[in-house]
């Protein structure tokens, strides 16, 4: 062959090579065009719920999404890492290789169905049935090649591991349970993040069938599904043989319902989460927050079958919202309103502000002399709440016993529009009653413009913070930021100090006062607030770090009788002080409820029971007495204890198992506990009640 021959061959060669690139490109045009003009139908993707936990990742709520289904959105970063590889390496062991169908599962499956006349072996890819459970389909032939098509369209568009969380967020578990983060929730009572390795099985067989093996339903399917799967493990040397006995043993769960503490703020928290976002970790402290909602029922339900209650609870350092009640409770009336967002009257809760700011424009001074005498100011003429006058009081006197005239003296002094502006420029909005009232009028300093509660404890938080206000932060990326940043000035540092000193100085509730003021620590510097026609009664503090808000009244703004703030909601915010420093009642989160069965016991060094809660010679505390009352919860360290209470047997809770001692009256009691050997040891308590 001539050179000349050799070049005209390959120039024949490059146009035919030309002509295949074009093609493949082509295709690939098609295909990218008919993927992208038929995209996979992510709507059950996009209708799954965050969770939003509280600020050390206890649950405190997640919405339902369609037909009240509980499509819980996963969050990988809380899911237990084994879990995940064991699951991987179960249903779809080439993963993170293949490009959403495996091909060798794919011969395989056909050539079994060839070889035994039937399907005798599935080749379904997690990609696959995530397709499938976006757009559920008959079990057909041509379903399964659609499913191909649009895993292969998961894979185009998705990371492995945004593919393996959406797998997780929509798996079937049974019933009205999506998602493992649901699923281990309710029937294990904590996130998946710390799985046992039958907890991990169970998780991994009941989505293939949710119904037929639903563990509260079907136990002998359930444990039989989870013995499979454990053999499964075995075998592929991700799980020893000794363990799969262990797990195989573990009693099979019960399903329990979701918990649903700060049922407003976590609502909201969830309702208002960026798209895509798994958890909302919010700034509530559920400890603080499963103590204050009974606190805000049984209060209420003092008032009245009408009456409600709202709290919230703000660390002023950072302005991290720790509680937020916003109701005595969703079977009140009223109940589903969330209080501490709805505008109502402050009543006297203002006043503090219109010294502070009187104060801060060298205007008045604590000392300064203001006259408390019946005054007209233009056609407004206000009274004090007991129609009793005082002469001559000092601006101490005044804000201690919450006069009237003085404060209505003082804002025309400082002039209620600059106030209202202040008030508006800190954050806070207030509202007129009347939509034609353009300016801010004296009645002001009685209540006369509605507040929100979250503005109105911002407020007050801004008082603890040297006069600085900031917003309320409900998330904790939220309150790492508040404590960077500057704020608005509401007044000076001076001022702040000064009305916080005089309110400290306040008549406390008839034999009422805060634990911080008993160990020593600083007292509580408060103001209440009782609105027209005694419709809102209302108690605002600053504590310990914390500035604080509980209010009382009815939710549809109905007048009450009678019901002061400092009668009906003042005490409640003692209540509140003192819960803030108590220890912790909610069940930690994200723990495995029974241990594996070698670790159930511990076995001890042969010696009798260790009382533990109360000691002897202790003198305990109750909020109430009687069958009712929540009661004490007994702990001691022994095998098969038994209890006496002044030598009769105290039964178990039936729910908890817990020993929990109910006193009928205060006084002195002998208590003992006695383990399985007849070893016991006594202890002698007094009870102190209200």
């Amino acid at each position: 062959m001539t050179r000349f021959e050799f070049w005209g061959d390959e120039a024949r060669r490059v146009p035919r090579l030309t002509k295949v690139l074009i093609a493949v490109l082509a295709a690939e045009v098609v295909l990218f065009t008919l993927s992208a003009a038929f995209p996979p139908d992510m709507t059950r993707a996009r209708q799954s719920s965050p969770v939003v936990l509280d600020r050390r990742g206890a649950w405190l709520r997640a919405l339902p999404v369609e037909d009240g289904r509980w499509r819980i959105r996963a969050d990988l970063e809380r899911t237990d890492a084994t879990f995940q590889k064991r699951l991987i390496k179960v249903e779809d062991a080439r993963f993170y290789w293949h490009l959403g169908v495996d091909p060798l599962s794919l011969v395989r499956a056909v050539g079994s169905a060839v070889v035994h006349g039937r399907v005798t072996s599935g080749a379904s890819t997690l990609t696959m049935q995530t397709a499938r459970l976006l757009e559920p389909r008959p079990r057909t032939l041509g379903a399964k090649l659609i499913e191909m098509i649009r895993a292969v369209q998961l894979e185009s568009r998705l990371s492995k591991r945004e593919i393996l969380a959406l797998y997780l967020t929509l798996a079937p578990y049974g019933g009205n349970l999506e998602g493992a983060r649901a699923a281990s929730l309710s029937y294990f009572g904590h996130e998946p993040s710390s799985l046992t390795d039958g907890e991990q099985a169970l998780l991994i067989a009941l989505p293939q069938s949710p119904e037929a093996r639903r563990p509260d339903r079907r136990p002998e399917a359930a444990k039989a599904a989870r013995r499979a799967v454990l053999d499964k493990m075995v075998r592929g040397g991700t799980l020893s043989a000794a363990a799969a006995y262990e797990a195989e043993n573990e009693p099979l769960p019960r399903r329990a319902a979701f918990p649903t503490l700060a049922w407003h703020a976590a609502g909201e928290l969830a309702r208002a989460a960026p798209k895509g976002q798994a958890s909302v970790v919010s700034t509530l402290d559920a400890d603080l927050q499963s103590r204050l909602e009974p606190m805000a029922a049984a209060v209420a339900a003092a008032q009245g079958p009408d009456a409600t209650a709202a709290i919230i609870v703000v660390e002023i350092r950072n302005r991290a919202v720790r509680a937020s009640v916003g109701s005595a409770g969703r079977d009140r009336a009223g109940g589903w309103v969330d209080m501490t967002r709805a505008l109502r009257s402050p009543g006297s809760a203002l006043k503090p502000f219109i010294y502070a700011m009187a104060m801060d424009d060298g205007l008045v001074a604590a000392d300064t002399q203001l006259t408390d005498s019946a005054t007209r100011f233009a056609d407004y003429q206000p009274e004090n709440f007991d129609r009793v006058f005082h002469d001559k009081v000092t601006v101490r006197e005044a804000l201690t016993h919450s006069l009237n005239v003085p404060a209505v003296a003082t804002l025309e002094k400082l002039g209620p529009e600059a106030f209202a502006g202040r008030i508006e420029a800190a954050g806070a909005h207030l509202a007129r009653p009347k939509a034609k009232l353009k300016e801010a009028g004296l009645a002001l300093a009685l209540g006369g413009e509605g507040i929100t509660w979250r503005d109105l404890v911002m407020l007050y938080a801004a008082l603890g913070d040297n006069g600085i206000a900031k917003p309320l932060a409900w998330t904790q990326a939220d309150a790492a930021t508040r404590e960077r940043s500057g704020g608005t000035r509401l007044v000076r540092p001076e001022a702040a100090r000064q009305v916080l000193d005089i309110l400290r100085e306040a008549p406390s509730p008839k034999g009422r006062a805060p634990s911080a003021l008993t160990r020593g620590g600083p007292s509580m510097a408060f103001k209440t607030g009782t609105s027209y026609g005694f419709r809102d009664a209302v108690a605002a503090g600053v504590v310990g770090g914390y500035a604080i808000l509980v209010w009382t009244g009815r939710a549809d703004g109905g007048a009450r009788g009678g019901l002061t703030g400092r009668d009906a909601a003042l005490p409640l915010l003692f209540d509140v002080a003192d819960a803030i420093g108590a220890q912790g009642s909610a069940p930690r989160p994200i723990a495995p409820k029974a241990a594996p069965l070698a670790l159930q016991e511990l076995r001890a060094a042969d010696e009798g029971p260790r009382l533990i809660f109360p000691p002897d010679g202790a003198a305990v505390q109750v909020d109430a007495l009687g069958p009712k009352a929540r009661g004490l919860v007994l702990a001691a360290e022994g095998e098969g204890l038994t209890w006496y209470v002044e030598g009769a047997p105290l039964d178990l809770d039936p729910v908890s198992g817990r020993a929990i001692w109910k006193p009928a009256a205060p006084g002195f009691y002998k208590l003992a506990v006695v383990d399985a050997q007849g070893r016991r040891v006594t202890a002698k308590v007094r009870i102190k009640g209200e």
